[in-house]
């Protein structure tokens, strides 16, 4: 009998309550850091889009990356803005893992919620290495699916918060979630005015599908991070000019999606506000190769722009943890 036939694992199917159950926001964000400190290869992602019937526009993404040794996947997405208001989630997929040495198939994940944590626990990483030491107040914009994930992984990745402060265009969303997260000795509300939230703020976080700023660099404090989350096309735009004019220079997941592709980059590059120089990823970041916080009144900007490296560190942590829960 074929050895290798016996051998073989039965692909493992992990859904969105596994996903859940298995990916705590303190773990994941050093499973992400760990990547960036050892390196992924990760290709641009492909897209393909389609004016949808209510005047919108459809995304279908795929993300692949390739941890050398250990594993190598794609992630399938799509984005589809006018869900929120079908009651469906906007951003949905699968990721499939494969093994790196034998290329066998070792589980298909739901993207759905993969993403949510996924995305929230890399900003996780890049508050972690940026973030004034002692921060504790953070002010999120947005109370959609991503924000409690990002106060989560915020939580964990900067444990000095105490604080959390959000805002958003429909109030009674914001004070809904801040009752749901609000606990002792963790302090949740929302907010009405986001220029004295973000005045307060040593952590502003945006999750939004914000076209027009909602953040202004005016009303930053010194010493803040920036957090932009939201705005993954070029006509997306959470922050102000100002708030890149303040900061100085930026930093990002990955060039491939932030550079060309993000409004909150590449309006500031196309005026002169910051130079492609001064842009530093979060590979170079983790691995010592560029400078990171200067000092305590340095204001530092984080753009997130996706990346399938960072699906593959989660995918193989949530794939690493199925068999022993």
């Amino acid at each position: 009998r074929n050895m290798a036939a016996k051998k073989r694992h039965p692909m493992k199917i992990i859904d969105a309550d596994g996903v859940f159950r298995l990916a705590d926001h303190a773990s994941l964000v050093d499973a992400i850091h760990a990547m960036y400190r050892s390196g992924c290869d990760a290709m641009d992602r492909m897209i393909m889009s389609q004016p949808t019937k209510d005047g919108d526009q459809g995304d279908f993404l795929m993300q692949p990356a390739w941890m050398r040794g250990k594993a190598f996947g794609i992630k399938i997405a799509n984005v589809f803005p006018g869900n929120e208001a079908r009651g469906k989630p906007s951003i949905m997929g699968t990721y499939l893992l494969f093994d790196g040495n034998t290329g066998e198939p070792l589980a298909m994940i739901d993207g759905t919620s993969e993403t949510l944590v996924k995305t929230a626990c890399n900003s996780g990483v890049a508050s972690k290495l940026l973030a004034r030491k002692g921060a504790s107040t953070m002010l999120m914009m947005g109370a959609g699916n991503l924000a409690p994930h990002l106060i989560a992984a915020h939580a964990a990745a900067v444990p000095s918060l105490a604080r959390v402060l959000i805002w958003n265009r429909t109030k009674s969303k914001a004070d809904a979630l801040a009752r749901r997260l609000n606990r002792p000795g963790f302090a949740v509300e929302s907010v009405d005015d986001a220029a004295s939230a973000a005045g307060q703020a040593d952590v502003v976080c945006c999750a939004t599908y914000a076209t027009d700023p909602i953040l202004e660099g005016a009303w930053l404090k010194p010493g803040a991070h920036v957090d932009l989350v939201g705005g993954y096309r070029p006509d997306y735009r959470e922050s102000d000019d100002e708030v890149i004019r303040r900061a100085g220079r930026m930093f990002v997941d990955a060039r491939f999606s932030t550079v060309e592709i993000a409004g909150d980059v590449i309006e500031p590059l196309k005026r002169g506000i910051i130079s492609k120089d001064q842009i530093t990823d979060l590979f170079e970041l983790s691995q010592g190769k560029k400078p990171g916080r200067r000092d305590d009144k340095d204001i530092t900007v984080f753009k997130s722009g996706g990346g399938g490296h960072e699906d593959l560190a989660t995918a193989l942590m949530l794939y690493e943890r199925f068999g022993k829960a």
